[in-house]
């Protein structure tokens, strides 16, 4: 009789297979509040791993790192009307603290546009003082109906960038930055993501912003994924908290603004953009571990070279996990890294070390060899690039391959079944997207004919992409 296999195949049930693998791979658990979830180590290191790039990314856009408070007055968000429609559902709401009512309600914090603009009004008062960049690592809350581990949580981490500019054009160009600079480059040079970057109709935009940038993924099942946002908030945040500088003429403005994110959304994508039937795949770029290395017995002089192996490596600059647990049986450790995604094992035996080699087996492309052990300081990091550049071919291949040119809504929706559909914005409109959104189907972005951003909705030859998104 064949043995089960260790996930449900994507091709049978791929909602199946994805919660199978966050929970075999040890990424993280359902919390006890219904929404909530507890992120495993194994989990958490992915996400410190992107902290630590995006955070330099972001540090070298100009922007520092802030903290402000989880709690929020409720009055707040009723200074800015299309804010506060935008997350009533949304929200939750605290109503008493020290065992009384409180006087006024207090918001857990959603988004931090309203809290950091009552600073920035006080923390700006001339020119001089222009451009605020700040950012913030944090959590926010946002009252989920439908949670999924990391893609909808009614918690998840993220980081928030706010700043104020003393003009329009300052404002927009920051925020394409950005887009391009910091949340492209990021997601397609280290989690070997294909992106597409477009803006938001005005039925998807932030709620406040007068633009919304965004960067889209096809996962694995041809749905579409947002992977951050970078918005414009042109000045309606600062007209609501008098947020005002003194120009270089002597005139009070009204600063211009712009806020982005980008969340623990990222490992979802990650697991269903990069993952198989075997388990998860992990860019090498990221993997908090590129290389480890199996001892299959435990022989004194295996377990010693396959340390003395670790040290070798780790002084050529990899990151290296040697596995010496010679109780645990070598067959249930090798699934487990495979599950885990962990790029390379080397694993040796008895045999191995008598002959000089080591098998080398590689998780992104598949296969095992037998490569001499003295070769591998030199070899590892040649195949760990080339394992990278494979993850993102392989994920520009899927989009392109599954998004198809239509020319009416009922072509859009069937090719939305499977994949991705680009239709001419001028042809769709507002009233053809809400035809598609009564179908399960919405207009992920809008983008140039050269795949560029757009200027604007209306801007010549304007194209949607269409899908269903997750």
């Amino acid at each position: 009789m064949a043995k089960a296999p260790v996930l449900t195949p994507q091709a049978d049930d791929f909602p199946r297979w994805y919660q199978d693998l966050i929970s075999k791979a040890e990424l993280a658990d359902n919390g006890p509040v219904r929404g909530t979830m507890v992120i495993r180590p194994y989990g958490y290191g992915l996400w410190e791993r992107m902290q630590q790039d995006m955070d330099a990314r972001i540090k070298e856009a100009g922007a520092q790192n802030a903290y402000f408070p989880l709690f929020i007055p409720q009055s707040y968000l009723t200074r800015e009307a299309e804010h506060v429609e935008g997350f009533a559902p949304e929200l939750a709401v605290v109503t008493h603290g020290g065992g009384k009512e409180l006087e006024e309600p207090i918001v857990v914090r959603p988004t931090s546009e309203t809290i950091i603009n009552e600073y920035f009004s006080k923390w700006v008062q001339s020119y001089r003082d222009l451009p605020l960049l700040i950012n913030q690592w944090a959590n926010v809350v946002r009252w989920e109906l439908r949670p999924r581990l990391f893609l909808r949580t009614t918690e998840f981490l993220w980081q928030e960038g706010h700043t104020a500019h003393a003009t329009y054009e300052d404002a927009r160009a920051y925020a394409a930055r950005i887009q391009k600079d910091v949340y492209a480059d990021f997601m397609e040079n280290v989690l070997a993501m294909d992106v597409v970057l477009g803006r938001k109709t005005a039925k998807e935009r932030f709620a406040g912003a007068i633009n919304t940038l965004t960067l889209e993924g096809m996962m694995g099942d041809g749905k579409a994924l947002q992977l951050g946002t970078s918005h414009e908030l042109g000045q309606n945040f600062a007209k609501a908290f008098h947020t005002q500088y003194l120009s270089k003429d002597g005139t009070q403005e009204h600063v211009w603004q712009t806020s982005w994110g980008s969340t623990t959304r990222m490992i979802g994508a990650l697991v269903m953009m990069h993952g198989d039937d075997n388990g998860l795949r992990v860019p090498p770029r990221l993997a908090q571990t590129q290389v480890v290395v199996l001892a299959i017995k435990g022989d004194e002089a295996v377990v010693a070279k396959v340390r003395e192996i670790g040290q070798t490596l780790r002084a050529a600059g990899l990151r290296v996990h040697v596995d010496d647990r010679t109780d645990t049986p070598f067959g249930r450790r090798a699934v487990d890294w495979e599950l885990k995604g962990v790029p390379v094992r080397v694993e040796i035996g008895p045999r191995d070390l008598e002959a000089g080699t080591a098998m080398l087996a590689r998780r992104i492309p598949g296969g095992k060899e037998p490569v001499a052990i003295d070769t591998l300081a030199d070899l590892l990091p040649k195949v760990l690039e080339e394992d990278q550049a494979t993850l993102l071919r392989e994920s520009r291949e899927r989009r392109t391959s599954r998004t198809v040119d239509v020319a009416t809504i009922e072509e859009a929706a069937e090719a939305a079944a499977t994949g991705w559909a680009r239709i001419p914005w001028a042809d769709l409109g507002p009233e053809g997207e809400a035809k598609l959104a009564e179908q399960g189907v919405s207009v992920r972005c809008l983008v140039a004919p050269d795949g560029s951003v757009p200027d604007a909705d209306d801007a010549p030859g304007t194209l949607a992409i269409v899908a269903r998104a997750y």
